[in-house]
């Protein structure tokens, strides 16, 4: 096994920091910071300790008050000082929390460590906020290290986990238009911030270059975003007449496990947070009547940038051209009401607020009895379900046919025989329930759609 150096540690070791201000409860404050732990976990970090300090509202310099800013330090060996800093302890608007947060109450693993306790340093700070450009510079100067605000870290997630064409150039586009504010603000993470894009031209300064360059390729990526959208859209024409259903909620909700039973499809599944970040479209298995696609959608999260739900517009469009939505649901997050509000909102944003929709309470199997008759008192229309069960995985397949055979009417009709041609197409669009012969034709009994009942009365 090989032994990570001390500098190979502090660079995969990070600290967390909030500024919890007025109107802002401890449980969302809590809540919040066990979710940017999942985060930076998922970037492969652990987390030396956390430092939250109560506020009226943010420091515009620095975020935090100058023991707290110090206490952050610790935690990477910086000075905790930053030159013109202009906040004054001894009457400034700031409470801070009567006793510091345990570290169990924001570590999955239940472990706890702190800066006192580790020989190792922290290489990396990250705020569970936006933090502009001018307190990135303070910070670094203060820590010594790269600092990272929420939407940095989801970036890099997204980067990382993007995998089809599309989802690269989105993630591209909304790294880059975040980054351009902050190319001169840190001096530290250097390829992170993207530092050094292109050569000086004439009566050019780097800074000024780097901007450019940075709107240049946005644009190119913009116009190959466009005619990718636009083969898209003819993939959607083309499945108008389909039933379709659409998973969506909250990031690592489970979305994919019951997408992968549904449709007997290897579609990746990671407990991570982001796993999925391209629309998959898969025919749900044992395929029936009426066939039915099932999309998977990127997951939704607290405090998304607008810029990036913006950016994967196409990939939610799959969302807004469902029959029927999934809302899932990791009821065994103890965030689950908040989550769900979440995902409701966005689908709200984009327009799909009217689209029928079914809540999926996933993930039940990891409740009590008690804690299930709970829930399903406050939550009477849910399906309580695990995506591990292949009975709740049938039941759920089951409600889905239902919901769409509910729109359907059954006819019973004569096709002359000389119109078989029409008895072919019906076939492939209708539920048939009996056929018998008689002098006139085939007599049918069958299901379809309005639709395709008007088709089929216009051709006889």
């Amino acid at each position: 096994m090989i032994e990570l150096s001390d500098d190979d540690k502090k660079k995969k070791t990070a600290v967390l920091f909030s500024v919890q201000t007025q109107g802002v409860t401890d449980e969302e404050n809590s809540s919040s910071l066990i979710e940017l732990r999942r985060l930076v976990k998922t970037l492969g970090l652990k987390v030396a300790g956390t430092v939250t300090q109560r506020r009226t509202k943010p420091d515009p310099g620095v975020l935090l008050g100058p023991g707290k800013l110090k206490e952050l330090a610790g935690y990477t060996g910086g000075t905790g000082i930053v030159e013109g800093f202009s906040s004054k302890s001894g009457n400034e608007e700031y409470e801070e929390m009567e006793e510091d947060i345990s570290e169990d109450a924001y570590n999955d693993d239940a472990t706890n460590t702190s800066c006192a306790e580790e020989d190792v340093k922290a290489g990396v700070v990250v705020y569970d906020g936006e933090i502009t450009p001018r307190q990135l510079r303070s910070l670094e100067k203060a820590t010594g290290v790269e600092v990272l605000d929420r939407t940095g870290v989801i970036l890099d997630i997204f980067s990382r986990h993007a995998k089809s064409r599309e989802a690269m150039i989105q993630v591209e586009i909304a790294k880059l238009a975040y980054l351009a504010p902050r190319l001169r603000a840190s001096h530290i993470g250097g390829d992170r911030q993207g530092a050094g894009i292109g050569t000086r031209g004439a009566g050019e300064t780097a800074h000024e270059l780097d901007k450019r360059r940075i709107r240049d390729r946005i644009s190119e990526l913009k116009a190959r975003l466009v005619e990718i959208r636009k083969e898209q859209e003819r993939r959607r024409d083309r499945r108008k007449e389909t039933c379709q259903v659409s998973l969506v909620g909250y990031t690592n909700a489970g979305k994919s496990s019951i997408m992968r039973k549904l449709t007997g499809s290897d579609v990746l599944v990671e407990d991570k947070l982001f796993a999925t970040l391209d629309t998959r479209i898969k025919t749900m298995q044992p395929e029936g009547f009426p066939p039915v696609l099932v999309s998977d959608s990127v997951g939704f999260i607290k405090k998304l940038p607008h810029d990036l739900v913006a950016s994967f517009q196409s990939t939610l469009d799959e969302a807004l051209a469902a029959s029927l939505l999934l809302y899932v649901v990791d009821v065994a997050d103890p965030a689950f009401r908040s989550q769900l509000a979440v995902t409701r909102e966005v689908i709200k944003e984009i327009g799909g607020e009217k689209i029928p929709g079914i809540l999926i309470m996933n993930k039940s199997d990891k409740l009590t009895e008690t804690e299930l008759e709970t829930l399903r008192c406050e939550f009477q229309d849910g399906v309580f379900m695990s995506a591990h069960n292949m009975d709740d995985i049938a039941a759920l397949r089951g409600k889905i046919y239902d919901f769409f055979e509910a729109g359907m009417v059954k006819e019973k009709i004569v096709i002359p025989y000389e119109k078989g041609n029409i008895l072919g197409q019906l076939r492939t669009r209708a539920e048939i329930i009996n056929e018998s012969y008689n002098d006139k034709g085939t007599e049918i009994i069958f299901k379809t759609f309005p639709d395709t009942l008007a088709w089929l009365k216009k051709n006889l």
